[in-house]
């Protein structure tokens, strides 16, 4: 949460009391001004620094208004509870750098051991073009849904939406070609541990030996010959400050907030009885 104030205000606590209320609601408008304008600012940064964000992302930015006997306007992402996305998670790691908490699909695949320890996911660029995308570069949440029930991710509260056998098999549509060979007419998906370290006494250390990189992946096709990544797992990516929230807030704040304040005073002082 970053705060604009009135500067010495700390100082000039007990003679702020005394000033006129038109001083005081003047402060409150110009403060609440600067703070909309800041919160525009934020969220047109994010359109140049993030490649094509979520608009709920961008719309997440609040203002807690000023009131007259409180002379300070606060700008923060919101949160919504529940078990949607939290902005607040998303934008941490852009604000302050470092690393990336888990997404809730991440956590449910490492609840089940499917996604290693310190490693998160990310989707492959082909998946991301396909109908699971999305247009600003993520994943559908129905997509997800899917991928969670086929490998019975979900948690104790919602093992009803878990995949049985029988949609298992349906989602793979298994045939015969005309030759008779086994066909995958819909898709099977499953997981890569990644490469293997032979350790020379006929046995690899990371498990069998897989030339595919740790990861989600489908196949379908005949023989399930036709193979795609999914998500692949890497490590859990730490991020750098992209988002410098706190500098644009305070470039608007030095820029508009004594402009805004003299025209709101002398407008109360014009109208004060």
């Amino acid at each position: 949460m970053y705060s604009i104030e009135v500067l010495g205000l700390d100082a000039l606590r007990g003679r702020v009391r005394a000033l006129p209320k038109q001083f005081k609601f003047a402060g409150a408008l110009a403060l609440n001004g600067t703070g909309f304008a800041a919160r525009d600012a934020v969220m047109a940064e994010m359109g140049q620094v993030f490649d094509r964000p979520k608009p709920f992302i961008q719309r997440s930015i609040r203002v807690l208004k000023a009131e007259p006997q409180k002379l300070s306007v606060s700008i923060f992402p919101s949160s919504p509870g529940g078990k949607a996305v939290d902005p607040v998670d998303v934008l941490r790691a852009e604000v302050f750098g470092g690393q990336r908490k888990l997404k809730r699909f991440e956590l449910a695949f490492a609840r089940v051991g499917i996604l290693p320890q310190g490693m998160g996911m990310v989707p492959s660029p082909w998946l991301v073009e396909s109908s699971a995308g999305d247009q600003h570069g993520g994943i559908s949440a129905s997509f997800i849904r899917r991928l969670l029930s086929y490998f019975q991710a979900f948690g104790e509260q919602g093992y009803r939406a878990n995949m049985k056998e029988r949609g298992i098999k349906r989602l793979a549509k298994i045939g015969r070609s005309e030759g008779g060979f086994k066909t995958v007419g819909g898709v099977q998906y499953f997981v890569s541990r990644g490469r293997g370290e032979f350790t020379g006494r006929g046995s690899w250390r990371n498990g069998q030996e897989q030339h595919l990189p740790a990861g989600i992946w489908q196949r379908s096709g005949i023989h399930g010959s036709d193979v795609k990544p999914v998500f692949l797992f890497v490590r859990a990516p730490r991020y750098t400050q992209r988002l410098l929230m706190g500098e644009v807030i305070a470039g608007v704040a030095r820029r508009e907030l004594p402009q805004r304040f003299n025209q709101h005073l002398r407008r109360a002082l014009a109208t004060a009885r």
